[in-house]
């Protein structure tokens, strides 16, 4: 049987490589919106972990809403990207100074 260590473990690397994309590479929107899903991965992983491990579906009921916010989350920030792109045929980070004010 998988014990809570398990889960536990797997929900770090999740979070360390999401951690590791952002630090890593700052340059594309891309990697940056796959790293903050695999963060919420992780969260969502434990949620489960904890809500099975004790017996109880409140951390269920958390995962469904992330899920939502996730989903709007790459929505929106694909959407923004793409007008960016358009605008400034470049997707680089460092490139993209349309916003400021």
């Amino acid at each position: 049987m998988i014990s809570l260590s398990d889960f536990l473990i797997v929900a770090a690397i999740l979070f360390g490589i999401g951690f590791a994309g952002i630090i890593i590479n700052r340059k594309n929107i891309i990697v940056l919106l796959m790293s903050i899903e695999l963060m919420l991965l992780a969260v969502n992983t434990n949620f489960i972990a904890f809500s099975y491990f004790l017996g109880n579906n409140t951390g269920q009921i958390f995962v469904f809403f992330i899920l939502t916010v996730a989903a709007a989350e790459a929505a929106i920030g694909l959407a923004i990207m793409m007008v960016l792109f358009r605008r400034s045929h470049t997707i680089e980070v460092n490139k993209l100074d349309l916003l400021k004010g």
